[in-house]
């Protein structure tokens, strides 16, 4: 492994020596531990970061590289790279193309129409959002004209998300008063250009609103579970057949923000077509799939109190047509809340973000406090409490932060910036 890093960082800087000799390089090494505050107070995560950002710009086109290594005890090392493209520049208009993120939308903490890149919730939503979209090879092409600018993205082949293995404490696993397999086999996506996805964006500004036009062609990157009843031919016992499976939607949506009186209102919200649903069969079992359109949407209100920083944003999954044998309820109702200041001539950020699930009562509860101690040396805390309902006995996995009750933990990160 650590021959294939170095062949690595060679091989990005003899590509960049193509591009000259100014070559502007940062990144950043960071320690991060945490501890579950459980009666077992056993380690959530011990992680050691190195990320390096490899720049180059021209006159007509450009270079970005980002590789990076992540290390955890007793495991092998993780070397990837994040992003890696080119850029070509044009009177009015720019292309890149390589592996990128690509991020659309005003949401805070949330993908409604921010789905080019696709995510990796190996930990849940726990990651810096830089970490959990990854890098997607496509051609993005922006046209710009006046204020506007219309985008179009295409992704000739599909990644999806990155879930947790089966095994991790972020796993989500139903359980059934029978036993499982689970079947791969439809799980991959064939990889030709009928299979590609694509999505455009138009961009327009004024003095008084910012908004964007969104639509796309893709495919889902979480998978649906399909559920079927089998039965094993030698033991003559039944069991549930799980097969993983993405289908493709379509989505035209949009989103604003406004500043008034220094106030922002924002909104984005999308249509989808396609989605599939499980749904119950009349033994309680969802081995039964709906085909039906849903609208997810949220509203956001940005503002200051002295010098502190608020943020607050109700949103809503609603399914339309609904069917009570769908598994998912009809509408899916969360609120975020964000507050930060900064102290001590900013080099104290205090923060909290906070995620309320209202159909369950459940919640996301995220505090932490940053300080610089020194150029580019910097010391974190923080928490990651879940909370759920407590009538029910047991987590339910319709439960999107309460499912994790056991998971909370108080953790530390320790980086330094180059």
């Amino acid at each position: 492994m650590r021959y294939r890093f170095i062949l690595i960082i060679v091989s990005l800087f003899s590509a960049l020596s193509l591009f000259g000799q100014n070559i502007e390089i940062d990144g950043y090494a960071r320690s991060y531990i945490g501890v579950l505050t459980n009666d077992t107070h056993d380690y959530s995560i011990l992680q050691n970061t190195f990320d390096l950002k490899f720049h180059k710009g021209l006159s007509k086109a450009g270079f970005f590289a980002n590789p990076y290594v992540y290390q955890y005890p007793n495991q092998n090392i993780n070397i990837d790279l994040r992003e890696a493209y080119v850029d070509l520049y044009f009177d009015n208009m720019d292309l890149r193309i390589g592996k990128q993120q690509i991020i659309w939308g005003k949401a805070d903490g949330v993908f409604i129409t921010d789905l080019v890149s696709p995510k990796d919730l190996s930990e849940f939503l726990l990651r810096d959002f830089e970490e959990i979209r990854t890098g997607i090879t496509s051609i993005k092409a922006d046209y710009y004209f006046g204020n506007n600018t219309v985008e179009c993205v295409w992704i000739p082949v599909f990644v999806p998300t990155k879930m947790p293995d089966e095994s991790s404490r972020w796993s989500r696993i139903p359980t059934f008063l029978i036993p499982t397999q689970t079947d791969y086999s439809m799980k991959d996506i064939p990889e030709n250009t009928d299979e590609s996805e694509i999505f455009f964006k138009y961009s327009g500004m004024t003095s008084a609103l910012d908004y964007e036009v969104l639509a796309g062609s893709f495919y889902e990157d979480d998978p649906t579970i399909h559920i079927e009843k089998k039965v094993d031919p030698v033991a003559g016992t039944p069991f549930l057949q799980l097969t993983p499976q993405h289908h493709r939607l379509n989505m035209i949506g949009g989103s604003f923000s406004t500043d008034i009186k220094g106030k922002v209102f924002r909104g984005e919200g999308a249509y989808y077509t396609g989605k599939v649903f499980p749904a119950m069969d009349s033994y309680d079992i969802p081995t039964l799939t709906l085909d039906k359109d849903y609208l997810y949407y949220l509203l956001g209100f940005d503002f200051n109190i002295g010098e502190t920083k608020m943020s607050t944003q109700f949103i809503q999954k609603a399914i339309l047509d609904y069917e009570s044998s769908i598994v998912a309820e009809e509408f899916d109702n969360t609120i975020t809340f964000l507050m930060s200041r900064n102290c001590l001539r900013e080099t104290l950020t205090a923060q909290l973000f906070t995620y309320i699930g209202l159909n369950n009562s459940d919640a996301l509860i995220r505090p932490s406090l940053s300080y610089d101690f020194s150029d580019g040396f910097e010391i974190s805390l923080g928490a990651n409490l879940f909370y759920r309902n407590e009538t029910s006995v047991e987590p339910d996995i319709s439960e999107m932060f309460g499912y994790f009750d056991t998971n909370d933990m108080f953790y530390t990160k320790v980086k330094f910036s180059f």
